[in-house]
C-alpha cells in the first residue's frame, strides 16, 4: 500500500498522510547506497577478494560479516523514513560481491517484511564487486533488464575490467519508469589520470539514456550511483550535460538535484578533510514536471543520521565505516546513502 501524505504550511506526517490545503499525495522513495565491500567470507579464486576472508588481511570472519549485514539492513530500512515512515521503494546498490550477500541482506529481519525483489548480474570487475537493484514487489514490476559493459583499456592496451551499468525498465504503480545503476571507475592513481575512464562511463550512460528516449521520447529515466565524480565535474557538465536548476530546463535535459546540495557543502563521503558528493541521483526533465496523476520530483537528500557518523578520532564527522586506518571498527560504510522523493496527487 502506498504512503499518502499531506502538505500544510509546515510538513508533518500522520498515519502516512501529508496535506497542503485539500490535496493528498502518494510518495515513493528511490535511494542509492554504496555498501563498502559487502563480501561474504568465501575465497573466490576468480577475483581479488582475498583480503575479505577469515585468513586475509582484514580477518573477515563470519561474525564480522553478520554484523555488516545487520548494519546495512538497518540503514536501508530507514532511508527516507522520517517522511515516509517506511523503507525506500527502489534501492540501487554497489560494492556487493554476489547475489548471495544480497539475499542475506533482504532476508534480514530489518527488511524481510518489505518483500524486496533483486535484479543483479555478475560483472567482470577485478575485485568481484557488482551493482544491483532492489525493488518492493508491491510497488514496482520490472519488465526489462540488462547489464551493459563499460569497455576500458589500460595504458599497455590490456583490458581494464570494471563494473557494468545495470539498466532496468518497469512499472511503478502502473507508471513506466527506467532505472540505471552505476558504479563508475575510481580515482585510483589520481583524479586527472583516471578521469578518462569516468568520461567513458558518462558516454555510455548518455548513450543508454538516448537509446531509451529514442524508443520513447516521453520515457522517464532515473540514473543513480557512485560516480566517483562530483556534480560539477566534466563527466556531468560536459558529457551528460546535467542541469542543477529547474528554471530553464528543456525537454531533453537531465536534472541533477545533487548539484545544488554540493554547492551548499553537502557531501556523501570525505577524504583528507574534503567532502565529495560522488553518490548522486539525476533524471530526465519530465520527472520535474507536475503532470496530473503522475509521479514527479519533490526533493533530494543525503541520509546521515547520527549513528552513521564517526564521533571521535581523526575521522570525526566522517561516515562511520567498517574499517578505519586498517583497523576493524564495526561501522557501516565510507559513504552516506542518497535518495529522492517522488510524489503524485491522488484523490482523497
Amino acid at each position: 500500500m502506498g504512503i499518502l501524505f499531506t502538505l500544510f504550511v509546515s510538513l508533518f506526517v500522520i498515519s502516512g498522510t501529508i496535506a497542503q490545503q485539500s490535496k493528498t499525495y502518494k510518495i515513493r522513495t528511490v535511494a542509492f547506497y554504496n555498501l563498502e565491500n559487502l563480501f561474504d567470507t568465501v575465497n573466490d579464486s576468480l577475483t581479488f577478494d582475498d583480503d575479505r576472508t577469515p585468513t586475509g588481511k582484514d580477518n573477515w570472519t563470519v561474525e564480522r560479516y553478520h554484523q555488516k549485514i545487520d548494519n546495512m539492513s538497518k540503514v536501508l530500512s530507514e532511508i527516507g523514513s522520517p517522511v515516509t515512515q517506511t523503507s525506500p521503494d527502489i534501492i540501487g546498490l554497489c560494492e556487493i560481491e554476489n547475489r548471495e550477500v544480497i539475499m542475506d541482506l533482504i532476508n534480514h529481519p530489518n527488511l524481510r517484511e518489505k518483500d524486496y525483489g533483486i535484479i543483479h548480474f555478475e560483472s567482470p570487475d577485478e575485485r568481484g564487486i557488482d551493482v544491483a537493484l532492489l525493488y518492493k514487489k508491491a510497488v514496482f514490476i520490472p519488465s526489462s533488464f540488462s547489464s551493459l559493459r563499460l569497455m576500458l583499456t589500460k595504458e599497455e592496451d590490456f583490458r581494464d575490467y570494471t563494473r557494468d551499468q545495470l539498466v532496468v525498465g518497469g512499472l511503478m504503480d502502473g507508471e513506466e519508469i527506467h532505472l540505471i545503476v552505476n558504479h563508475w571507475p575510481s580515482r585510483s592513481g589520481g583524479e586527472a589520470r583516471s578521469k578518462p575512464n569516468r568520461i567513458s562511463a558518462a558516454r555510455l550512460n548518455r548513450k543508454i539514456i538516448d537509446s531509451i528516449s529514442r524508443l520513447n521520447p516521453e520515457a522517464k529515466i532515473i540514473s543513480m550511483g557512485d560516480f566517483n565524480d562530483d556534480p560539477i565535474n566534466d563527466s556531468f557538465k560536459n558529457i551528460l550535460k546535467t542541469k542543477g536548476k529547474v528554471a530553464g530546463l528543456e525537454p531533453n535535459d537531465l536534472f541533477n538535484p545533487m548539484e545544488m546540495l554540493y554547492k551548499k557543502g553537502v557531501g556523501s563521503l570525505a577524504y583528507r578533510d574534503r567532502w565529495n558528493l560522488f553518490d548522486q541521483i539525476y533524471f530526465t526533465a519530465n520527472i520535474v514536471e507536475k503532470v496530473p496523476k503522475q509521479y514527479y520530483f519533490w526533493k533530494a537528500g543525503v541520509f546521515k543520521p547520527a549513528y552513521l557518523i564517526d564521533n571521535k578520532g581523526q575521522y570525526k564527522g566522517y561516515p562511520l565505516r567498517t574499517y578505519a586506518g586498517g583497523n576493524y571498527i564495526g561501522g557501516y560504510s565510507d559513504h552516506f546513502p542518497v535518495y529522492i522523493h517522488l510524489i503524485k496527487e491522488v484523490e482523497q
